[in-house]
């Protein structure tokens, strides 16, 4: 048995980790089960934490389309056994995960590695649960080392740049702060893997209590190492993370953006939907010069223009789900953020190919001007 442990409740991994470990193991893999852990106080989640620790299958409905074909099925995934609420049974997280765990799965949004003034002086030998998530699982690996000090596979899936680089050098920063050994840093550089990774399918709509509505299109990309995981047809073990970053960000995302944009200046109606404005619409035009005029000239620029337009034809399917009700007003959230990251981001990437790159149109999203 490979325990995992999980840090997040979010009903994207149910649709996504837990469910290709959930196939994983109808194929006979050795891998899994999964213990969640919910990290956060409070919350609107009971109700979600009590089913997850019932350990009972919970639905995952993939529909969408695939290929030109429908796909509508529903799935009983059965790949999470256990669950625990941080604040009230840290001792059964650390247990776990120093005993029994060989990998870990995090999913704690994007302000999840900040750290807090009192972690340097918290005490991670004591009873008290830290006070962040970098913080937490610093004190679980220093219980891990304390057990034997197995080695660990620590798979991050949050939506950062370089995210397992990034909180492998957080958690070793508040090591080093806390005053914590040198033989324990040893260990931690030498046993603990941190992957950066990249995740990416559409979870739109929730199944109560726990389960979700998900697209047929699934990606985890993860980068290589000295490690094992398992097998699976939407997870790729690659050398190199940026292609599907770039792909992901700057076609996906970027579209995602433009489209919400426009409906912001529009003062669009609150429940108005991705699939909804892609019925032809001006938007849609919009969104359409964008991907063929600007969007993949830059990328081929890159020398990445074949992936590039295949993608494009996959998201623009994405896109046209008739099952998910994917909100803009969702996707509006941190507007001003994601221009930078999406669109001011691409412009800046191929410029470091052809300074002279134009782009009238996602030139006109970024300075707020009618397109």
């Amino acid at each position: 048995m490979r325990r995992i442990i999980q840090f997040g409740t979010s009903r994207f991994l149910q649709a996504h980790a837990d469910f290709f470990v959930h196939q994983a193991r109808i194929e006979g893999q050795d891998i899994g089960p999964i213990a969640v852990v919910k990290t956060t106080k409070g919350g609107d989640r009971a109700g979600r934490i009590a089913a997850l620790k019932s350990g009972r299958p919970y639905p995952i409905r993939i529909r969408g389309i695939e290929s030109g074909k429908v796909v509508d099925e529903t799935h009983e995934i059965a790949s999470i056994d256990r669950a625990y609420e941080a604040e009230t049974e840290w001792p059964d997280v650390l247990r776990c995960f120093a005993e029994e765990a060989e990998i870990a799965i995090s999913n704690v949004a994007e302000r999840g590695y900040e750290t807090l003034p009192e972690d340097g002086a918290h005490d991670y030998r004591g009873a008290a649960v830290p006070p962040s998530f970098p913080a937490k699982v610093l004190a679980l690996l220093l219980a891990r080392h304390r057990a034997g000090g197995r080695p660990l596979l620590f798979l991050p899936t949050e939506l950062i740049s370089g995210n397992g680089k990034q909180l492998s050098g957080i958690v070793t920063g508040l090591a080093r702060m806390s005053g914590q050994s040198e033989e324990f840093l040893s260990w931690l550089a030498r046993s603990v893997a941190f992957p950066d990774t990249l995740v990416d399918r559409i979870v739109a709509q929730p199944i109560e209590p726990i389960g979700a509505v998900a697209e047929p299109y699934a990606l985890w990309a993860i980068k290589r190492g000295s490690f094992e995981f398992l097998t699976h047809r939407d997870v790729r073990i690659v050398d190199d993370l940026e292609p599907y970053a770039r792909l992901k960000l700057h076609i996906l995302n970027l579209g995602h953006t433009v489209l919400a944009d426009a409906w912001i200046r529009r003062a669009g109606p609150a429940d108005e939907t991705v699939k909804r404005v892609l019925d032809d619409t001006p938007d849609a035009r919009n969104l359409a010069a964008i991907y063929a005029e600007e969007v993949l000239p830059g990328f081929a620029l890159r020398g990445m223009g074949t992936e590039a337009e295949r993608y494009i034809a996959t998201t623009v399917e994405r896109f046209r789900n008739p099952f998910l009700e994917h909100r803009l007003s969702d996707i509006a959230q941190n507007h001003p953020m994601k221009l930078t990251n999406r669109i001011a981001a691409f412009l800046a990437w191929v410029r470091e190919r052809e300074p002279g790159f134009r782009a009238p149109r996602l030139t006109a999203v970024l300075e707020g001007k009618q397109i």
